[in-house]
């Protein structure tokens, strides 16, 4: 208890990296190496950031405050705020995710040196240009939002490549795939949705997590299964092919797909969908694509509730699964314990039921014999008050004979 009072009471002041995990978690213990170099190298660089990590079970509070619902769970605590990291598990991607968001929301790009300095370093740059206006508000806003996926700069026009051409100021600028779009609230809608929606590259490397916050954007992704490493005939022509549908049919699926490839996932109902035939060229890429999105394609899997019920059913064996592996013996006790529990509960509820169904037959059973020894009583009793009523008229019979006896005299 203490531990956890000084902790909320001192947490404000510094900027901290916590590690909320699990003793039993397979997952958190893979993630241990990882951590502990996460926090010397953060110490060695003279960062601000302070690594930490915290057993969830044993700080349930804490943890259940921020919202801990999975193990490991990554949060970065910066004053009022916790940001949630959901990126790959590495030593390299968890501190450069620490960096960005413990630094300034918005970075300022002061000179065109400092501009292609920062460009050569991302992939993906958003750039506010202009001054003061309700644009860079929401600008600040999704930024605040948004800044545990990606960087945030504001820069002059004039600190712009000259062959940046901007229809009006202010405005919102993305520099990706060799080229730079500009925002359009007409036209691009929310300004927070459109920026979710192009933080990523027109063709790039998917794993796990990137597949995952691909699912945020509500597009179709679709995933090319090949071999960076082999450089045989077949995989390079398929790379090339859906590199070229990414760079040059950008505008005719911008706004649908972000990645062609042969596996296209619909993130917005989790559907998928495989070619009826082989992709040989550009063409049938296209033709693929444009089938999927008039309906034509045959869409497999989906959001539907058999299919909940299997990822459920899928994840529960996952999980039961990796616990027993990584201890069997905390396996047994997690999972034996509630099953005794709940069979003694049974039993008991059982046995209640029954010892109560003979007492109450035997409490019936009494109370009739009961009611049968009243009702003998009652003809006794009415047996003496019918003799009594008898003896009555006899002894007025006599008493009226006297009477007459009586005149007669």
């Amino acid at each position: 208890m203490r531990t956890e009072c000084r902790f909320k009471e001192n947490r404000k002041d510094d900027i901290w990296l916590v590690d909320f995990y699990a003793p039993w978690c397979g997952h958190c213990k893979k993630l241990e190496p990882v951590w502990n170099e996460v926090g010397i190298e953060m110490r060695n660089m003279g960062s601000p950031v302070k690594v930490g990590k915290m057993d969830a079970t044993s700080f349930s509070s804490i943890a259940s405050e921020f919202g801990v619902r999975g193990y490991p769970t990554i949060k970065l605590l910066k004053g009022d705020l916790a940001y949630n990291y959901r990126g790959p598990r590495t030593k390299d991607d968890i501190i450069e995710f620490a960096n960005r968001v413990a630094g300034p929301l918005i970075r300022p790009l002061p000179s065109q040196h400092m501009f292609e300095h920062v460009r050569k370093r991302h992939r993906v740059l958003f750039v506010y240009v202009g001054g003061e206006s309700p644009l860079k508000e929401k600008y600040i806003e999704v930024a605040s939002e948004l800044i545990v996926y990606t960087y945030f700069f504001s820069a002059s026009e004039d600190v712009l490549p000259e062959y940046v051409t901007l229809p009006e100021l202010p405005a919102v600028v993305v520099f990706k795939d060799g080229a730079y779009f500009v925002y359009d609230e007409y036209e691009d809608g929310d300004l927070s949705s459109w920026i979710n929606r192009e933080r990523f590259q027109g063709y790039l490397t998917v794993d796990g997590f990137t597949l995952y916050e691909l699912g945020d954007t509500g597009k179709l992704v679709a995933i090319a299964v090949i071999d960076d490493k082999n450089s045989s005939v077949e995989h390079t022509r398929l790379k090339s092919i859906i590199q070229e549908v990414a760079r040059d049919y950008r505008d005719r699926f911008h706004s649908d797909l972000t990645i062609p490839t042969i596996v296209v996932l619909n993130t917005s109902n989790q559907q998928y969908f495989l070619p009826d035939r082989h992709i040989e060229n550009t063409e049938d890429m296209v033709q693929f694509i444009n089938n999927i999105l008039d309906g034509t394609a045959e869409a497999q899997g989906g959001d539907g509730v058999l299919q909940r019920i299997k990822r459920i059913v899928y994840d529960a064996k996952s999980t039961v699964v990796s616990v027993f592996k990584s201890s069997p013996l905390l396996g047994c006790f997690l999972f034996g314990l509630p099953l005794g529990v709940i069979s003694i509960m049974c039993y008991g509820i059982c046995t209640a039921d029954t010892d109560g169904g003979v007492d109450e037959h035997e409490a019936v059973k009494k109370e009739n014999s009961d009611r049968e020894l009243t009702d003998d009583g009652s003809e006794e009793e009415q047996e003496e008050e019918k003799n009594g009523k008898y003896a009555a008229l006899s002894d007025g019979e006599l008493k009226q004979k006297d009477l007459l006896e009586k005149k007669k005299d």
